[in-house]
Parts: C-alpha cells; structure tokens; sequence
C-alpha cells in the first residue's frame, strides 16, 4: 500500500497554519519570550531555527532523506483479521514505524537531531530515554554522523528493559541509569528518595546539565519540543496520502499514544492539516496512561521540561515537573507534561484526550497481534486499545488510523507479567 507513495520532501509545520497562535516558550530566568541565542548552549543552530520557525514547509535536507530512505515509507496496514477480531464495521488502518531499523518511531527525528549538530561540528550529544526507543534512536543516528552520545535511562526502565540498554550500547552509546550520582541534579533527587524509580523529568535535568558544563556538547530531546514534533510529520505526511491511495477519502478518527507527544503529533498533525484547510473533519484522540495523565488531569500552564528547571518555561498541559509516575511498562509515556504545539491543538479543540489503564492496554495488544502478527510496543498498545473500544461501539462504518509507534519485541517480559496475570 506504500509503495507508491514517496519519501516527504519537506516536513510540515502546523505552527503556522493555527488560527491561533501558539503561546511562546518562556526563559526560565527572565520570562520573556525564548530567543534563538538563549538557546545555542543546548541546540544545534538549525534545530533552533526550526524550533521558532511559523514556515509550514520546512525542507528535509538531502542527507536525512537518505537515511530515512533506508526504511521509509513505513507501511499503512488495513488490520482486517483485527476488525474482525472486534466485530466492528470501521476500516482499520494501522500506521506501522515498527520497520525502521530501531523498531519505533524516534529514528525520525533523531536522524535529524544527528544531522544538524553533525554540521554544527558538534563532538558529544547528551539526552534522556524512558524505555529506551529513544536512546537507541539517537545511537543509530549518531553511529551515521560520527558523534559520540551519552543517555541517562529512566532508571524504572533501565533495570525493567535491559535490552534497550544493550541496543544503544550496540550501536555505541554510554548509557546511565537516572538518578545517577554523576550530576548535582541525580545526587539531589537520590539524596531525597534513594529508591525512586525515576523519570523522565529527572533524566533531563541530568542530561541538560551534562551539555551545559560541557563546551563540546550539546543536548537533544526525543519529543515534546517543536523541532521534534516537526520532524515527526513524515509519519502523518504518509498517512493522508496512503490512506487516499487505498481509496479512503479521509480518516473519520486518529487514535495516537501520548507521552511527551512526538508520535500522536507526528501523525495526526498533517491530518489536522486537511482539517484547518477544510478538507475533511477527522477528529484525533490522544490516548495517555491512567498513570501519566498529563491531558485528561493535568493543568495548562507554563511549566519546566525538567525537575530542577534548568529547562525553558513551556505552554504546556502538566502533571508537575516534581511529577514521578508509578512505574508502569508504557516508560515512553512517563512524563509529566505534553509537547507544547500538541498542547495547543487540545486547547482550540483539535485534539482530546482519553486515559487508558495498563492492563486494558495490554489486552487489547494482546487481541491486536493475536490478528496481525505484530507485538505492540507497551506505549502504542494505549491506542490500540482506546481504538478497539471505539470500533466496537460503531454500528455504521468508519475510517479508523491507529498509529502504532513501534514494536514490542525487547518488550516480551511486560506481556509477560501480564499474561501470567502479574500484571496489576
């Protein structure tokens, strides 16, 4: 169903397409609106510029083409034996990211991320990872453009997902477990709690404070910000186009995990494209953990990226930035605020949110590659699950997309435990 379709030139920007525009990101210090020179400690020139960009199109240069060509376009799948499986009359579309060459999702913008420090001269890149989809993401990249890379892992996930962490240290990064007692920021939080499962929150303190103290480095972050967001877009971009190739005319509705944002967004943002322009009417469903309500739960404010607030003020839907989550096996979706342009899309009404509990996630996963053949990743399994229980109310067809953000092959003992029933 792919084949036809080719590799994005450009990614797409919704910055500029919303009739409202969004709020802008705050200096922790002065809260004024960020600048492009507050900003050049941790990031790249290139992804700065794209971070404050209102251009729609932005170009993707020719080298991350390249690689994205590797395993891109990803396939769209009619899930027709799940269908099935649910009794529904939707049409089932799965938008699979399992195929790129770290089975998620995250290579998208980490080959990017790789790209512009490459070009910058930049020696060291410093980032935090929940499961390990994005740590492993930044290592292939890396490993492509020469750069060394140093990750604190989510210290729940580093101990529950060993594999991720070998991936990454494959591929040749240096992987820590966060809390850890090499910065100010994880001897802080070990000194309060010394048995902390951690977050994601905490791993960015650590991995910004790192860049900072380092004049080699720089920092990189696997979603939530705008630049990310952005070069997540390939994956909607497809979609709308293989779904009109497969004869449908639009997406009646868009069911996408939510964690930090960069997958639900990367997909569902060329959707809402078609909408803004008055094209269809689909509706998008961000589907987070009951754990890790950000959405459904959380305030609309400004809030830090990080615990120690190192990072800048972002307009974002947040738990806290104190937050820790219990440990669920979902480690992706452990953070306690939402990307800020995602944000934005649920306040004018674009979006809405919708908490799933783990085991209900797991069981629909479960249902879902007993049909197809393809072992979720704990994180997508949210919105397979929201997805089916959609589908199964239906009593006239619809279009359906699911976007399953990666694979659940290095995830077997969490299907595991909760097929074994010690899933709580």
């Amino acid at each position: 169903m792919s084949d036809s379709i080719a590799v994005p030139t450009h990614w797409y920007n919704i910055a500029g397409d919303l009739p409202v525009a969004p709020p802008p990101h705050l200096h922790p210090g002065t809260r004024e609106p960020i600048a492009a020179d507050d900003l050049a400690p941790l990031f790249a020139s290139g992804l700065i510029e794209q971070e404050l960009s209102t251009e729609t199109d932005i170009e993707i240069p020719e080298p991350i083409r390249e690689v994205y060509g590797t395993y891109r376009t990803t396939p769209l799948i009619r899930a027709r034996s799940f269908e099935k499986a649910l009794a529904t009359p939707a049409r089932i579309y799965v938008k699979y990211e399992g195929v790129s060459p770290v089975g998620s999702h995250k290579v998208n913008s980490a080959v990017a991320q790789a790209y512009y420090n490459s070009i910058d001269g930049v020696a060291k890149l410093t980032t935090e990872t929940g499961a390990g989809q994005w740590g492993s993401a930044l290592a292939f990249a890396c490993a492509k453009f020469g750069i060394d890379l140093e990750v604190w892992q989510v210290r729940a996930s580093y101990d529950s997902k060993p594999y991720r962490r070998f991936l990454i240290e494959t591929y040749g990064g240096t992987v820590h477990p966060s809390p850890s007692e090499l910065t100010e920021a994880g001897r802080k939080v070990l000194a309060e709690l010394p048995d902390t499962p951690g977050s994601l929150g905490i791993a960015v303190s650590e991995a910004v404070e790192v860049a900072i103290g380092d004049a080699a480095a720089r920092y990189t972050l696997g979603s939530v910000l705008n630049h990310v967001v952005l070069h997540q877009t390939v994956i909607g971009l497809e979609a709308v186009d293989q779904l009109r190739a497969a004869g449908e005319t639009q997406a009646d509705v868009v069911f996408g995990c939510a964690g930090g944002g960069s997958n639900l967004a990367g997909l569902a943002f060329p959707f809402i494209r078609e909408v803004l322009r008055d094209r269809a009417d689909t509706r998008i469903v961000a589907v987070e953990p009951a754990a890790c309500p950000s959405i459904t739960q959380g305030e609309y404010r400004y809030d830090h990226g990080d615990i120690v607030g190192l990072t800048p003020l972002l307009k974002m839907h947040t738990l806290g930035q104190d937050f820790i989550p219990d440990p669920i096996h979902a480690g992706g979706l452990r953070y306690h605020g939402m990307a800020p342009l995602l944000s934005h899309t649920v306040e004018l009404g674009y979006v809405r949110g919708q908490a799933v509990e783990q085991t209900d996630a797991f069981a629909a996963a479960v249902t879902f590659a007993r049909a197809e053949g393809i072992v979720p990743a704990p994180e997508s399994s949210h919105a397979i699950a929201a997805a089916a229980e959609y589908a199964r109310s239906l009593s006239e067809p619809e279009v359906i997309v699911i976007g399953l953000s990666g694979h659940g092959q290095l995830d077997l003992p969490a299907y595991h435990s909760y097929l074994s029933g010690e899933l709580g």
